[in-house]
């Protein structure tokens, strides 16, 4: 922490020298000196005492060091009190106003009054504002006859409120100048200085309704014995606007306050005279919010006044960020000075610099221990968006340095139309213009950082020069420039005076015009016409916006320096709202500044930024702000940073291996060139020529014992289909077409249901031959022949009618698969109905498990070309590739899966093949002496013998 703040509730304690000291009925100024409030009580009774209490504690502003310092004041003043001689005797009973004010007069006179600015007038404007903050009332009461003031402890000197007073004096002196506007009645003004402080407006409002100060309750002490008073300007905060009101409105003479809009001022009962100057709260965090989009800040701080303003703002804005997926880093709320502090400063740094972007709502006043916390703890770097009420180039506790902790903050102003000649007016304003003003020689010292003497009761000041002008001072210090208040005030002046001129209009109607008391209208008739005006009261509905236009525009300035080393609130942007229509946020990024620790624009770091080829993950148990990068899944894309969802490529188009764009996919299918077609057809092709040698072996060897032994007309069926069989995979390759997708599926079916029914009635074959062999069974040979013909008609009948349902309700079609190969576009037949092509798959396999089962049972018959041993071999090898091709078949994609098709069909035809036909070819080309008729006889002797 910071070493020039040591204290646990720093307060930057000024002693106004200026203010008097009192005690007894009179009262002597004396100018304080060093870093310890001196307090001189003075009395001239018969026993004559001098107190000084040089040991009063410093105030830290915490409430033990503030009670220490009230204990050791009030027996500093109790002493005094207590060393009196004589006390004077009130005057009981009723009295007349006359009576009541000269009495007030005679025990009042030595007690200060509560200083005030007055300009005679036919009509009086009041006018309460608040040109510093100060620690506490300083009104001390004994008894009550003594009355004792100390000095003020201010908390922070705000000279530039002192343009709130001139911009009411500039438009008085404007409306005088125009003698018809008021029928030439004169417009005058009483202007008092609260500090902030509620008693201070309490006691400032009854001067206004008595005319004296100190007031007087309930009487009317003016000398002209009539009321002036027609209306009210204040105060520029809650805190000061409340018991203004509260008293005003017993009265009912109207008050204008020029602060923020606040909903909890609408009190029908309280303060049924206070009206307001309306703003659009829509506008403002829509500005708001169109901002940090703009610049991708998604992850802000959110600092408020602990009031009901703040807790509206804080609800209404942090549902405005969700509903554009904006985060809420921290929510802290300012206790109001001079509150009991309550901000753990380490939890308050902690907060405030967990982000570099905070939206700050408040105004000067509210947010003065935000603005000290930050002077203490020394907290730099963090970018401020807020709005005009709190003016962030002012900085109370370091002359000077509001720039390094506040520039670079964006405001959101109103707009407003410049007062004509204000400026010119700010620039000719100097103390000996205007002599009667008790409040701008303290202003003038303030701002031209001149000391000044008290001399009986006189400020004088030293080196300070008369002719000096305000334009000639720094940003920090004053704003040429009207401040958002200061054109409310020049507003609700000509709003007042308007209303009496449509007041004094009735009246005029009804008599001749004569400057008199009866022509000065009362307060509470201005009400009708300040009600039409874009003005809302407390009472019944009034004007949130001007009713011509539902239009607002609202200003963005960024506070920065320029180059000649000035600081300026520069217009850098425009927000336009339309509550019916478009919005339309118009900023110049390339007039923006950052401050002195940001060189470019600064960005939330909740989070770090997703690549393309990446989206954002929520995080669980954190905003939706924080969050993490996954990549993209398959087929889907992120061509931007930080997206919320990755989109997905058309059909036709891949994403690259990047995920950060889609290409055109290139069209493939298993075709003639590519190798592994290549390679499957000159399979193909060349086990279809061997089988068509093989047929022509056995043609040419018909008659020949190991040909004839199975059904020569068999094996004919068997060898053409299997020829039939290798062949079919030149249908699977090449482009798919609807005709090639329904016929390849149902030729293999049938070509294949064709031989494993051949193959099944060879088996028959073989178990009825050797039954016939015996004694009696020669006539069971007769049947062989039939019934292998029917076997197979009917195994591939069956087939076929399966088939033709398939063609019939769901056949094969060309289709697309984007998802097999990465870049390509896949071209394959869809076989339309998986349940058909595995009831094909699953009849054939039925056919094969049965002849596998006879072939078994039959394969030690005892028979010199026994084909039942080679059966079981060739369907162990059938039923084995396509048992295996099932599972490769449903695991791979695209081509791969027509190659799969095609290699089974081709392995188990082969399989049956070289299993049934390839030792037939070896006994009749190499062991030609085998396949004879003389053989064959010596052979079945012996086999009858062992059976």
């Amino acid at each position: 922490m910071n070493q020039k703040c040591v204290l646990n509730d720093c307060v930057a304690l000024v002693l106004s020298s200026s203010a008097p000291v009192i005690t007894g009925g009179h009262h002597s100024r004396e100018q304080s000196s060093g870093s310890v409030p001196g307090v001189k009580l003075e009395s001239y009774g018969p026993l004559e005492t001098d107190i000084n209490c040089v040991n009063a504690p410093r105030i830290d502003g915490s409430a033990d060091a503030n009670q220490m310092h009230s204990k050791k004041t009030r027996q500093c003043l109790r002493a005094a009190h207590l060393h009196r001689a004589q006390a004077k005797a009130l005057k009981t009973g009723p009295m007349s106003n006359g009576e009541a004010c000269e009495h007030s007069s005679t025990l009042l006179s030595a007690i200060p009054a509560s200083p005030g600015y007055y300009q005679d007038g036919d009509v009086i404007i009041g006018g309460l504002f608040s040109l510093r903050a100060t620690l506490r009332d300083t009104k001390y009461m004994f008894g009550f006859q003594d009355t004792v003031y100390l000095p003020d402890f201010v908390f922070a000197a705000l000279p530039k409120h002192y343009q709130h007073l001139l911009a009411m004096v500039f438009a008085v002196e404007q409306i005088n100048k125009d003698v018809n506007l008021l029928f030439n009645l004169s417009l005058g003004f009483y202007i008092f200085n609260t500090d902030f402080i509620e008693m201070k407006a309490t006691e400032s409002s009854m001067c206004l309704l008595s005319g004296k100060s100190p007031p007087v309750p309930n009487y009317n002490c003016r000398a002209e014995k009539k009321d002036k008073l027609v209306a009210v300007i204040g105060g520029v905060s809650t805190v000061i606007s409340t018991p203004i009101s509260r008293v005003l409105s017993l009265y009912n003479i109207p008050q204008i306050s020029y602060g923020a809009f606040d909903l909890s001022l609408r009190d029908r009962v309280q303060l049924s005279s206070l009206y307001q100057f309306p703003r659009d709260s829509a506008a403002l965090y829509q500005g708001i919010i169109r901002l940090l989009l703009h610049f991708g800040w998604v992850w802000v701080g959110l600092v408020v006044p602990d009031d009901i303003r703040g807790e509206m703002f804080l609800r209404d804005m942090t549902q405005e960020m969700a509903d554009n997926e904006l985060c809420v880093a921290f929510a802290e709320r300012i206790p109001q000075f001079p509150a009991e502090e309550r901000m753990d400063r380490d939890s308050f740094q902690n907060k405030i610099t967990s982000t570099d972007i905070s939206i700050v709502f408040g105004d000067t006043y509210s947010l003065l221990r935000f603005v000290y916390n930050f002077f203490c703890i020394d907290i730099t770097g963090i970018i401020f968006v807020t709005i005009s009420d709190w003016d962030i180039t002012t900085m109370p506790f370091g002359p000077g340095q509001s720039y390094k902790y506040f520039g670079g903050g964006l405001s959101f102003s109103v707009y407003m139309d410049e007062i004509p000649g204000f400026k010119d007016f700010l620039r000719s304003v100097q103390p000996a213009k205007y002599p009667h003003d008790i409040f701008i020689q303290d202003v003038w010292s303030m701002i031209f950082e001149c000391p000044h003497l008290s001399k009986d009761g006189t400020i004088i000041l030293s080196r300070c020069a008369q002719n000096d002008t305000l334009a000639s001072r720094s940003l920090d210090i004053w704003d040429m420039n009207t401040s958002a208040q200061s054109h409310k005030v020049y507003a609700a002046v000509h709003a007042i005076a308007q209303a009496l001129h449509e007041q004094l209009s009735l009246q005029v109607e009804e008599q001749s015009f004569e400057k008199d008391e009866s022509l000065t209208p009362h307060p509470w008739q201005l009400h009708p016409f300040l009600q039409r005006g874009q003005l809302e009261r407390s009472v019944g509905k009034g004007n949130i916006m001007n009713k011509t236009t539902s239009t607002t525009r609202l200003d963005i300035f960024n506070y920065q320096s320029l180059l000649n080393g000035t600081k300026a609130q520069v217009k850098v942007g425009e927000f336009t709202f339309q509550s019916h229509g478009a919005q339309h946020l118009s900023l110049n990024d390339e007039l923006i500044t950052w401050g002195e620790h940001h060189n470019e624009t600064p960005s939330t770091d909740c989070y770090t930024n997703c690549p393309p080829g990446f989206k954002k993950t929520a995080i669980e148990e954190k905003p939706i702000c924080c969050f993490a990068c996954s990549i993209c899944p398959d087929g889907e894309f992120a061509n931007e940073t930080d997206m919320s969802e990755c989109v997905k490529c058309p059909e036709d188009y891949y994403v690259n291996k990047d995920r950060t764009q889609c290409l055109p996919r290139i069209l493939t299918f298993l075709s003639y060139e590519d190798t592994l077609g290549v390679v499957l057809v000159s399979v193909a092709i060349s086990f279809a020529v061997l089988t068509a040698l093989i047929l022509g072996l056995f043609i040419l060897y018909r008659h020949t014992p190991i040909v004839r032994a199975n059904n020569t007309n068999l094996s004919y069926v068997l060898l053409v289909s299997l020829m039939l069989c290798f062949l079919c995979p030149l249908l699977f390759i090449g482009q798919p077409s609807p005709a090639t997708c329904a016929l390849r599926q149902v030729f293999f079916a049938v070509v294949f249901s064709v031989a494993v029914s051949a193959i099944l009635a060879k088996t028959f074959i073989v178990v009825v031959a050797f039954k016939a062999t015996r004694p009696g069974k020669a006539s069971q040979m007769r049947l062989v022949s039939r019934g292998s013909n029917a076997i197979v008609v009917l195994g591939s009948l069956i087939q076929g009618c399966i088939c033709m349902v398939w063609l019939g309700t769901s056949p094969p079609f060309p289709d697309v698969d984007s998802q097999a190969e990465f870049g390509h576009l896949v071209l394959l037949c869809n076989e339309g109905s998986p349940a058909a092509f595995y009831c094909v798959l699953g009849y054939l396999g039925f056919l094969a498990l049965l002849s596998l089962m006879i072939a078994f049972v039959a394969r030690r018959l005892p028979d010199t070309f026994n084909e039942a041993k080679m059966i079981t071999f060739s369907m162990l090898v059938f039923c084995s590739v396509w048992v295996c091709f099932l599972p490769t078949y449903l695991s791979t994609k695209g081509r791969a899966m027509v190659a799969v098709e095609s290699f089974a069909i081709l392995a188990s035809s082969a399989g049956l093949l070289g299993c049934i036909f390839l030792p037939k070819c070896y006994v009749i080309l190499l062991r030609s002496e085998s396949n004879s008729r003389k053989k064959l006889h010596e052979q079945v002797p012996s086999i009858r013998q062992r059976n």
